[in-house]
């Protein structure tokens, strides 16, 4: 593809027949990506601009510049012979569309299903790609397919990494794609390009706060992904606080499917039912009620909102197509995600759970589920991320001091922050349920291993506890480092030294 093939619909007031015909090999947001031939793709950042690397991505090889012309006093390449220096308005925006053209558009050719929401993404799309056939994985835990991922830097990839890695996915012979989509991604258009079969929105509740100021502007752009071409379909929780704002925003001809365990239903979509849920050992049970027929349903997960994500996929399923029977009998196959609800210990030690939950909601939803497995204390270990929403914190304290017998609050991950701050902030919601509640002890233990292990060492076996915040994340990041560090491993080691 040459340049004037790639960037005909984004420019104006320049002369195509000034560039030259030679074929582009590749585009890059990061100079030290650029190879020969090669365009460097120079983003206006909120930090800074990408043209300050212009000249490593020259030296490199770079033929081409395209840059967003916000804010380039001084920052412009001085030779314009050395490569053709491009400008665009709204680089960011129209990223993903000239991304999509290079790769040659690969969700044409794929079914994607984007999966927003505040709690409940990691968790649908990874058991979308167990259900579906030739299904791909685009979200937290990385992009591939279940059970052999590559990394990915945000739940959302960049729009160019978007593109790229659809068009992996493609040539790996996907037919499906389950991509989980963040606010952050919707806003800062990382997903435009991407043509969407379906969408699925399994709860909003309070995040990212910090970034986006209130909850109307996080509901609003995780509407965004309403408008995005290709649609056919949303499945939306009904029993979630804002569904009703999601349905009365989903396009005309579009299908709605909802979902609920509180027997919710609307006249205006067809609706996937869970009742008698049961909480057991072995995770959990409940009937499936689906167009006039009942299904016993038997899942190795733990939680009540897993029986949400658990309607969710297979509603997911009828709307891609698949047989009723034949959605009931993969759901039969599904298993656990690392770090969701993820069970260790029990058989005469304690029953510990990892999760991921990072949101007031979240952490509730948790700790309440939890509650039904423990026959005596529940315990819970968790603390708060820093340089992020400081609004959640008291909330995440008044729900463990309310729903736990021992609160642990520890470091999760300061960043920037001092620790000690983070840890003040959500004392202070612990305080106030604990004028109320007299039987929850609160302490805190800043080192989170230490945390970790002193818990494992004084809980019965008969209790339960819960280790939130962190889920699958191999690092604990202080001060701009991120070290090694495991919940998952710092427990199970724990487990290892009580049992002997």
């Amino acid at each position: 593809m040459t340049l004037k093939e790639l960037l005909k619909d984004w420019i104006s007031n320049i002369n195509m027949n000034s560039f030259n015909d030679n074929s582009i090999l590749g585009l890059a947001l990061d100079s030290r990506d650029i190879l020969k031939d090669y365009v460097f793709i120079a983003l206006a950042g909120a930090k800074q601009h990408g043209l300050i690397y212009a000249n490593q991505a020259l030296d490199k090889g770079a033929c081409a510049i395209v840059y967003d012309p916000t804010e380039t006093d001084g920052l412009l390449a001085n030779d314009e012979n050395i490569a053709q220096m491009i400008a665009v308005d709204d680089l960011a925006m129209k990223l993903g569309d000239i991304a999509a053209r290079f790769y040659g558009n690969p969700s044409k050719s794929m079914a994607v299903i984007g999966i927003t929401g505040t709690n409940g993404k990691t968790s649908c799309s990874q058991f979308l790609s167990q259900m579906l056939d030739d299904c791909g994985i685009i979200g937290t835990l990385g992009w591939g397919e279940w059970n052999n991922l590559h990394k990915t830097i945000n739940t959302t990839p960049d729009a160019l990494e978007t593109q790229r890695i659809l068009a992996e996915l493609l040539k790996a012979n996907k037919k499906t794609v389950a991509m989980e989509v963040s606010s952050h991604g919707l806003d800062q258009g990382r997903i435009n390009g991407v043509i969407f079969k379906g969408a699925i929105y399994t709860n909003i509740s309070r995040d990212h706060l910090d970034y986006h100021g209130t909850m109307d502007a996080y509901l609003k752009a995780k509407l965004l992904l309403l408008n995005k071409a290709g649609l056919t379909f949303v499945v939306v929780n009904l029993d979630d606080l804002y569904s009703d704002q999601i349905i009365a925003a989903v396009p005309e001809n579009v299908a709605i499917w909802g979902v609920s365990v509180k027997g919710k239903t609307r006249s205006d979509c067809t609706c996937i039912i869970a009742e008698n849920i049961v909480n057991t050992d072995d995770g959990i049970e409940f009937n499936l009620h689906c167009r006039g027929n009942k299904h016993p349903i038997k899942a190795p997960l733990y939680g009540d909102f897993n029986v949400e994500n658990v309607l969710t996929v297979f509603t997911a399923m009828l709307a891609m197509g698949v047989a009723e029977s034949e959605a009931i009998k993969k759901l039969g196959l599904i298993k656990s995600i690392p770090g969701r609800m993820e069970r260790l210990g029990g058989d005469g030690i304690p029953l510990v759970f990892v999760d991921y939950a990072h949101t007031p909601d979240a952490l509730d939803k948790v700790l309440a589920s939890v509650k039904k497995h423990c026959k005596q204390n529940l315990w819970v270990v968790f603390g708060c991320g820093g340089d992020r929403d400081k609004g959640k914190r008291s909330q995440m304290g008044r729900i463990a001091a309310q729903r736990a017998d021992h609160v642990i609050i520890t470091d999760d991950n300061p960043r920037f922050e001092n620790a000690v701050d983070i840890v003040n902030e959500i004392l202070t919601g612990c305080k106030d349920i604990r004028n109320q509640i007299a039987s929850s002890s609160v302490e805190v233990i800043q080192d989170r291993a230490e945390a970790i292990q002193s818990v494992l060492a004084r809980a019965s076996a008969k209790d339960c506890i819960v280790v939130a915040g962190k889920g699958h994340e191999l690092y604990q990041e202080i001060n701009g480092i991120r070290m090694n560090f495991s919940d998952h491993q710092i427990i199970n080691d724990a487990l290892t030294a009580r049992t002997r």
